[in-house]
Formats: C-alpha cells, sequence, structure tokens
C-alpha cells in the first residue's frame, strides 16, 4: 500500500472528512430534488398536458438514459481528468437543466431538457462517491458512504415541500425554476472540494499529494505523514480500460455489481416515479397523494442512520441482504394494502428499507475497484443500473391497464428485490474494515 493511501486509510475522523461530507451532500441533495420534482410534477401535468400514461413513461425513462450516459461517461472522466472538475461540471450541467425544464414548450423539448438534467444527475452520483470513498478512514467509510447517501432522502423531501407548498398554487414550473438554484452555488463547491489524494498519486503528482495530506493531518492535530519513497514515485501510472473491469480479478465483482445496480434502480424507479400518479389513479386525490410521499420520504431519513450504524459493525454483506430481503416483504404488503392507514405503515417501512439498502449500495460499489479503475468501475455499475430504471417506468405503464394491476405491479417487485437480495448473498464480498488498497491487493494476489 502507497504511503498516501496508509495514511488517509488511519486518519482519525474529523473536521475535514465531516466538512468533505456536507459539501458532496449539497451536491447529492440537489441531484435528488431535480429528480425527485419530476415525479410530482408528472402528477399535475397528466392534466395540463393530457399526457397518456405511455408518454409518462417515456418521461420518465428519458432521464434515465441521461442518467445512464453521464454515470458512464463522467465515471470514465473522473479516472482520467479527476474527481473535483467532473463533481463540479455535472452539477452546473443538471441544475441549469432543470431550470430549462420549466421554459419547455411542448413535451418534446421536456424530453430533451430531462435527458440533460439526467445526464448530470447520472454523472454525479459516481464522481463524489468516488472522491469521499478515497478520502474516508478504513473504520468509519461505510458510515460516511451511507450518511452521504442520506442526502437523498434531504433532497426527496425538499422536493415534496416544493410538490406540497408551491405547485398547487403557482403551477409545476416554478417548481423547475427552483431546482436550478444549485447554479448558484458552483463557485462556492469549486473552492472548497479538494482532488482526491489517491488520483494524484495514480497519475505521478505525489508532491501535490503529498501536500494534500499533509494540510490535512495538520487540521486533525496528528503528525505529519514521511513523503513518498523514491520507490513509490518510480511506479508506473496505472490507467483503465473497460475490459478490464471484466478480468481475471475483478469479473465475479463486476458481475455481482451490475445484476445488483440493475435491480436496485429498476425498483426504485419503477416504484418511486410512478408512485404520485399510481396513488391518484388509485382513488386519491393529489394533494393526499403527496402528503403519503411526504411521510414516506421522511421514513428514509432514520433508513439511513440504521444501515450507517449497521454498516460498520455487521458488515456490508448482511446487512444488504438483509435490508433487501425485507424491502421485498415490505413492497408485498404495500401492493396488497387495502387502507389508507396499512398504505401509510407499509409505504414507510418500503421507503426506510429501500433507501437504506441504496446508502449500502453506495458504499459497497467503489470498494470493488482500484483506484486508477474506481470511477470507470462505479460509473460503469451505475450505468448499466439506469438500463432497469429505463424499462421500469415503461413496464408500470404497460402492468397498470390489467386487472389487480397495484397488487400485480408490487409483486413483480418483490420478486426483483428478493433476486438482488440472492445475489449478494451468493457473489458478494465483505469488506468492512479494509482499505480500498488492501482489499484490491488483495484481489490482484489472487
Amino acid at each position: 500500500m502507497s504511503s498516501i493511501a496508509n495514511r488517509l486509510s488511519n486518519l482519525p475522523m474529523g473536521k475535514f472528512h465531516w466538512r468533505l461530507l456536507i459539501i458532496t451532500m449539497l451536491g447529492w441533495t440537489f441531484d435528488s430534488m431535480d429528480t425527485g420534482i419530476v415525479a410530482f410534477v408528472l402528477a399535475e401535468m397528466i392534466g395540463s398536458w393530457n399526457l397518456t400514461t405511455a408518454q409518462i413513461g417515456y418521461i420518465s425513462s428519458i432521464g434515465l438514459v441521461g442518467m445512464a450516459s453521464g454515470a458512464f461517461l463522467a465515471g470514465t472522466m473522473a479516472d482520467y481528468f479527476g474527481r473535483k472538475k467532473l463533481f463540479a461540471g455535472t452539477l452546473l450541467i443538471y441544475s441549469i437543466a432543470t431550470g430549462l425544464c420549466g421554459i419547455a414548450w411542448n413535451y418534446e423539448s421536456l424530453l430533451v431538457f430531462r435527458f440533460l438534467v439526467g445526464f448530470g444527475v447520472g454523472g454525479q452520483l459516481p464522481v463524489a462517491v468516488t472522491l469521499v470513498s478515497e478520502y474516508s478512514p478504513a473504520k468509519h467509510r461505510g458510515k460516511m458512504i451511507v450518511i452521504l447517501e442520506s442526502a437523498w432522502a434531504l433532497g426527496w423531501l425538499a422536493a415534496s415541500v416544493i410538490a406540497y407548498l408551491v405547485i398547487p398554487k403557482y403551477g409545476w414550473q416554478i417548481a423547475f425554476f427552483i431546482g436550478a438554484a444549485p447554479a448558484l452555488m458552483i463557485f462556492y463547491l469549486w473552492r472548497l472540494v479538494p482532488e482526491s489524494a489517491l488520483y494524484l498519486v495514480n497519475k505521478g503528482k505525489y508532491d501535490e499529494a503529498h501536500a494534500l495530506v499533509a494540510k490535512i493531518e495538520q487540521e486533525l492535530g496528528i503528525p505529519v505523514g514521511p513523503a513518498p519513497t523514491a520507490a513509490e514515485r518510480s511506479l508506473k501510472t496505472q490507467s483503465i480500460s473497460f475490459i478490464e473491469l471484466w478480468s481475471a480479478p475483478y469479473i465475479k465483482r463486476t458481475i455481482c455489481l451490475w445484476i445488483l445496480w440493475f435491480g436496485m434502480v429498476y425498483s426504485y424507479y419503477g416504484i418511486f416515479t410512478w408512485l404520485p400518479s399510481l396513488l391518484v389513479k388509485s382513488g386519491h386525490d393529489l394533494i393526499r397523494s403527496f402528503e403519503f410521499l411526504l411521510y414516506m420520504t421522511l421514513a428514509q431519513i432514520p433508513g439511513y442512520f440504521v444501515a450507517a450504524y449497521l454498516v460498520d459493525r455487521l458488515g456490508r454483506k448482511p446487512t444488504l441482504s438483509g435490508f433487501l430481503a425485507a424491502c421485498a416483504g415490505c413492497a408485498y404488503m404495500f401492493g396488497n394494502a387495502a387502507t389508507s392507514s396499512d398504505i401509510l405503515l407499509w409505504g414507510c417501512l418500503l421507503s426506510f428499507f429501500n433507501l437504506g439498502a441504496w446508502g449500502l449500495l453506495y458504499t459497497y460499489t467503489p470498494e470493488m475497484y482500484p483506484t486508477h479503475a474506481r470511477g470507470t468501475g462505479v460509473g460503469s455499475a451505475a450505468a448499466f443500473g439506469r438500463v432497469g430504471g429505463i424499462l421500469a417506468p415503461i413496464v408500470v405503464g404497460a402492468l397498470f391497464t390489467g386487472p389487480d394491476k397495484f397488487a400485480t405491479i408490487f409483486a413483480m417487485f418483490t420478486a426483483v428485490l428478493l433476486i438482488i437480495a440472492l445475489n449478494v448473498m451468493v457473489l458478494g464480498e465483505e469488506t468492512m474494515n479494509r482499505s480500498l488498497e488492501e482489499i484490491n491487493q488483495e484481489t490482484a494476489n489472487k
């Protein structure tokens, strides 16, 4: 393990880590808010634009097409050009594109703008989680990433509040204009977000990486570690090709992650993108449906924190597979709920376990690849997962025309969630309390 990697892995948790976490959480919150706003807007636009169920499905899916493109390209570019540049650039893209959605003049223009929103959001998520993973101490990495992912609930909560208070009074366009606000923060974020020291080492910028880590150590009040040795400086810079993800050391991990991401994105976007419209079409009025979503969004927050507590104690595999199995059971009960109180109960539990599992997923994925391939590995898995998100709204739209549609749709999601829980148990590897470089050095030596 390089001296830089060793120093980062053994740092005590301190102000630097919390500052980095808060900054990236802001970006993550706005990602979620801009994604969530469209779910609420669609329920309103069904009437104002006379949209068909097929058109609603395509509006949802085009964002996922953008997210797949953004995740793959930004993740790969982050391994070549750095985490910081891609973090800032993707934030700017999705913020401006969300504002443009507010001036969409027809169905086709909205599709174009939603693609651009998806591109920015999909690009930022793997870059942000890679950056935070590479600065997280080994003993606290799971907690930090799950807390980062918890910002997704804050963004959906903000979208819920906007939908509840703004859309009924001022119209759906204002919601999109509010979603453009993150663009105003770009210069502030650029100044405070550091480049990844591990990325700098991989690019041969040893002095810059050493100076950066030394500054962190001084801030945390611990002795400054040694500069990289001549032997470390002589190591060749490593680059990544997509095919390496399928080479002998990583193929099992890549298969596990791609299945996991596909199922997670399929179930999440199939359920939550359609949920306001599903509730309206099942007999609940628009305001009541938004109220259900608000409570379900609040239930996500304790789900994240329970996952954050367990992930560095029980381990990645048992916590993630357990949350997925529990989520599957809640999806089945939600699909068969007969009363408003049952819908609220099982909907809140569904959100609790589903979003807790998302926090665990983002913890687990970057741990599977070495520094030179981490952005590409995370971005590729996320991009493949978005294929599931593209398909899910279309499948839900098709199933919504049949008998017992609500129960049938959620029986499907129950099966998907059980399959990916089994996938983690069979193909997954445990990575708790191990440094990123240690995990991948062991894999390379197999």
